[in-house]
Order: C-alpha cells, then structure tokens, then sequence
C-alpha cells in the first residue's frame, strides 16, 4: 500500500533499492588498498544482493529460472571432474580456472538462498540444498587438489650446512681415565660451525609457481566457509613434511625415560646433533615454513599463525622435551661442553622464537624456550663445579707408572683448553659463582688486551681449577719412594700445564706471569732431579785430596766400582721412567750428560795410571751414550763396555 501513496509500485521500488545497494557495493569494490577481509565482506554482499534480485524476479514472476540455470552450469563443470580419474591441476590453468569460477559461482548461489527466507518457498529450498550438496561435493575435491598440489610440488632441501663437519671428540671422565688420549695442542675450533647456520636461511618448502593456485584453492574454500577444512589439510600434509625431515636429520622423539637412561656417548651424541637440528628447524625450516603460511593465508588474520602454530608445535616440543630431559639428569663433568653448545643454540634463537611465534597463541612457546635457557644455564653451573670436584677428589692408591703425564692432567687440560671457545658464556654464568670474581669484564672481546681477558670471571676459574689439579698432582707425587721419581711426575706434569696454555688461546686468560712462574717451578723439578739421583753417584768421583796427582790405586778401584754399581742401577732404573716431551727429555739428559760425564773424565783423567786396570767397566763414551737411553719408559740393563 505505501507503495502505491508513494506512486511506485512495490516490486519497481524494490528492485530500484537493490540497484542501488549494488552500485555502492560496487563502488567500495573498486577502492584501492582495502583489507582482504573487508573486500571478502564485499563481494558477500553483492552475491546476497545478486540473490535478492532473483528473489523478487521471482515475486515479480520471472521465477527461479535464472538461479537454477546458472546452478546447472556450475554443476556440469563440477561434476565433470567426479569421473575423471585426472587431477584438475594437472590438467592446465584453464581447467582448474574453470572448476574454480564453478564452485565460486555455486558458493555465491548457497550464501545468496540461504539469505531467503525459503521456509514458504518449496521450489528455493529444493535448490539451496542442491547448490549445498554440490558444493560440499567440491570442497572435498578441493582438499584432494591441495593435498595433492602441497606433496607433487613439495621441495625436499639439504642446507649445505646440515651436517656437523667436525664433531668434538669428548673426553670422558671416569675413575682410571682410560679413554683419555692427548689431543695436539695447537688446533682450530672444534665446533665449527658455518656463516649460513649462524643466520635465517629461507628456502621455498613448496615450489613458487604453484602458491597462486594454494592461495585460490584458499580463497574459494574460505569464501564458501570451509576454511576449518582448508587449514585441517594443508596442517596435515605440512605437518608430515616437518615430521619426516626431523627423522632425516636423525633427531628422535624421546621420553624423558629414555634420555634418562641413556649412555653418556648414545647421549653425547644426541646432545650434539640436538644443537645443529634446533638451528636448522628453527632458522631454516620453521622461517620457511613461516613465510609460506603467510603467502597462502596472509591475508586471512589469525588463520596463518594458527596453522603454522598447528604445523610446528609438535616438533618444537620434541625439541624441548629433550633439552629438560637433559638439565634433569645428572650433573656429570663431561656435559659440560655439550650444555655450553646446548645453552648457547637457544640464546641465539631467542629472538627467531619470539618472531616465529608473536601472537599470543604461541606465547608458550616462547616461555618453554625461556624456562629451559635458564635450566640448562643453571645445570652447566653444576656440571662446572662437579668438574672442579671431580679434580680435587680423584684419588689414587698406586704411583702413576714410569712418572709421566698423569691422565688426569690431560684430561683436564685437553678439557679446559676448549674454555675460549664459550668464553662469553661461561663469564655470564661464573659472574656471581664466586665472591672473588669481579664485575670488571662481564663479556669479554677477544679484541681486548690480555689483561682484561685475565681477569674475567672464566679466567678465574679457571686458574682456580688448574690450582686444584696442581695441588691434587702434588698428593699423587707423594706416592712415589724414590724422591727423584718424585720430581720427574712433578716436572713431567707442570712442563704440560704449561706446555698446554702457551700453546692455545688459555694464555690469554692465565696471562705471562702465570707461565714464568710454572717454568720456573718445571725447571726446579729437574734441578732437584738431578741432585737426588745424580749428586750420590757423582760422589764416588769426587777427589778427596785434590792437591796430589791421583789417588791410590785401591781407593781408585773401590771408586770405580761403587761408580760403576751406582750407575748401572740409575740405569736399569730410569730407563723405566718416562718423560714423554721429546724437547724436555733432551734438555734434561744434556743437563745431566753435562755434569756426570764431565765428572767421570776429569775421574779418569786424573788416574791415567790405572784406567787399563778391569775395575773400569765403562768408558767416558759409553757413560755418555747411556745416559741417551733414559726416560724412554722401557727398563734396560746396562753392560760392560770394556773388551778384554
């Protein structure tokens, strides 16, 4: 009726609001930089104005002829694909366009209906659940299309630097000390690890031409409502990639149990493939995996982080759940170097964690990174002083044969001369582990002159661990009966602390005047060697009355022979000693050849008269070349040089 007063009938009035409803869709459609939700927002709105167009065609008796003819164009096409055994996608662009107007077009009918109210109207309700189950029909083919799309052209990549190239030899502690070998003392670092791991490293996880067809698989089944099952399979089939290049890097999922329980080498390991396999999941494939989930859901809000939340926790997890395994076990010395590498991995992927996973949904994830940072920190601590308590308390019932380089020295010292490599995380942790160590130097700069860098807090320590080894080397020295042994270990022992920090970069943290004093101490030892051993020896050549020409010719052969019995049993007796530094041993036979020889010719010398008598068994020569066979780690017996 109020149409008629107004004097346009009710269906013109009607169709000329829609008109114009259309025409200011239309306009706001073609404004530039709209947000892809208000654009979705648009083109809903015109479909359902397309609909209310149809609706009162039909009141106005034009019928549903129109909506239904255009619902069997799209179902031809849709259905043609139902028997087709071929993937759309792989049978061109103009095949996979067509499907996808189709769908689009079937969509826009569905959402058009179903703003009708079609409870009065047999003929509109009979169409809508037809468009429905048409497209419920096509967003399953679509699924399959994506899977298919997302597996054909998944790209399976080997980042050059996926493979440790030099893995740390450990040393283990044990109570014999075994396994320990020395190591040379001059080498590059052991960890190695290359530019490229050091930073992010994108690469495409599905090949760049065809992400405009994810993207308008995306876009229809969202427009049609079915983005949950869009997001369910595209996370399934990402998810499995993840999964499968996490088993191809080697790096199991293991319970807590399972670490737990594991041997130190089995563990060792997997603490070391640990380090590498979080950088490159975290700085390589999640970054890649990332930037694809916001090339096909970007535009979408939420949906990209949820799904590669949904893709990726798994295996973060995983990750995590093998690290606090780790900080839980037992604080043995030897994961010392592996929780060091462990800790300094999840600092340097701090910031990617808290970018990869901003939104609060996978704020999580950033508080597990967060927690197990500080666990694995506080676990190195106690791994460092069981490694001080382990020096200090390793005993011993029996003197190390031969009186060479104990194992426990070079455990250590190999140990301990990997320190500068984790200099400025050991300098963050040890700050407050000892009141003596000051706040001068928190993070060193190897830039910085030597002093600084002596007195950090690793410096401290370690001088503080050397001291305990020194002290626990002397307790050991005690062991031996003979004193000239005594100081050989000694001598032996110190020359390789030494030895060790000149010829590495621990001489930038124990400084000059730590090695002056150490020589000084070696270079004692050996004096006093000498005077144990060689001083008794030297004393049956000694001259009593050095005023007269010779001695008589008894007191020459009771000499000669107390020599001679002397010497042989320092002979059979030191060959069995061992002094492994071939420059050290040298230096020390010279030492000794200078006094000892020196003395038994000056002994003949004076007594020419009775040096052809049997009582001298041992030429100047032979004295001197004997004296070449010490220290070799082999007993010997001497013989008699003369011939007769």
């Amino acid at each position: 009726m109020d149409g008629c007063q107004s004097g346009v009938p009710t269906y013109e009035g009607d169709l000329h609001v829609v008109a114009a409803a259309h025409h200011i869709v239309k306009a706001l459609g073609a404004t530039k930089n709209l947000s892809d939700d208000l654009r979705k927002i648009l083109i809903d709105l015109d479909s359902h104005l397309s609909m209310i167009t149809s609706n009162i065609d039909s009141k106005g008796g034009r019928g549903l002829v129109d909506v239904e003819e255009r619902l069997d164009q799209a179902e031809r096409k849709i259905m043609r694909w139902e028997t087709d055994p071929m993937m759309i996608w792989d049978s061109g662009p103009k095949e996979a366009s067509d499907y996808l107007e189709a769908v689009d077009e079937t969509g826009k009918l569905v959402d058009g209906l179903r703003g009708l109210s079609v409870h009065e109207n047999r003929k509109q309700k009979e169409i809508l659940h037809r468009a429905m189950n048409i497209l419920q029909m096509a967003m399953s083919r679509l699924e399959e299309e994506l899977i298919h799309i997302l597996v054909r052209h998944g790209q399976q990549f080997e980042p050059k630097h996926m493979y440790s190239r030099s893995i740390r030899k450990d040393i283990v502690y044990d109570e014999s000390f075994v396994s320990v070998e020395d190591e040379p003392i001059k080498e590059t670092s052991s960890r190695n690890y290359s530019n490229d791991e050091s930073g992010e490293c994108i690469v495409d996880l599905v090949h760049a031409d065809v992400i405009p067809d994810i993207k308008s698989i995306a876009k229809v089944m969202f427009t049609s409502n079915y983005g949950p099952e869009f997001c369910e399979a595209f996370i399934s089939v990402q998810k499995e990639a993840l999964e499968q290049y996490f088993s191809f890097l080697g790096t199991e999922n293991l319970s807590i149990e399972d670490v737990l329980k594991m041997e130190w080498t089995c563990l060792s390991s997997k603490m070391n493939k640990w380090t590498w396999s979080m950088k490159i999941i975290v700085r390589v494939y999640l970054a890649s995996e990332k930037q694809l989930c916001d090339q096909v859901l970007g535009g979408l809000g939420s949906v990209s982080s949820y799904c590669f939340l949904e893709i990726s926790k798994a295996t973060i997890l995983c990750l995590l759940n093998f690290g606090e395994a780790v900080a839980m076990g037992p604080h043995r010395p030897e994961k010392l170097l592996r929780l060091l590498d462990m800790y300094e991995t999840l600092a340097c992927l701090l910031r990617d964690i808290d970018t990869l996973f901003s939104e609060e949904a996978g704020s999580f994830i950033q508080l597990q990174f967060h927690e197990l940072l500080e666990r694995l920190g506080e676990s190195a601590i106690a791994a460092f002083e069981a490694f001080r308590v382990a020096i200090s308390s390793n005993g011993s019932l029996y003197p190390f044969a031969g009186g060479g380089v104990h194992p426990l020295n070079k455990y250590v010292m190999n140990y301990i001369r990997m320190f500068p490599e984790y200099c400025n995380t050991l300098n963050l942790l040890l700050k407050n582990q000892h009141p003596g160590v000051a706040d001068q130097v928190t993070e060193p700069d190897y830039g910085l002159d030597a002093s600084l860098l002596t007195s950090c807090p690793m410096a401290y320590h370690l001088r503080s661990i050397t001291s305990c080894l020194e002290s626990n080397l002397h307790k050991k020295s005690q062991l031996y009966k003979d004193e000239a042994l005594q100081h050989i270990f000694l001598m032996n022992n110190i020359h390789y602390l030494v030895q060790k920090v000149k010829g590495s970069e621990l001489r930038l943290f124990f400084g000059d005047e730590w090695i002056r004093k150490h020589n000084a101490m070696f270079q004692q030892h050996a004096m006093n060697y000498e005077r144990a051993t060689w001083s008794s020896v030297v004393s049956f050549l000694r001259d009593d009355n050095p005023g007269s020409s010779s001695m008589s010719k008894s007191t020459f052969k009771e000499r000669c022979k107390g020599f001679s019995v002397a010497f042989e049993e320092v002979y059979k007796t030191q060959t069995s000693w061992s002094i492994p530094d071939p420059e050290l041993r040298e230096d020390l036979r010279i030492s000794t050849s200078l006094k000892v020889v020196l003395a038994y010719r000056t002994f003949l010398g004076r007594n020419l008269a009775y040096t052809d008598d049997k009582c001298v068994k041992h030429t100047v020569e032979h004295v001197e070349n004997s004296l070449l066979d010490l220290f070799e780690g082999s007993s010997r017996s001497l013989r008699n040089s003369r011939r007769w």
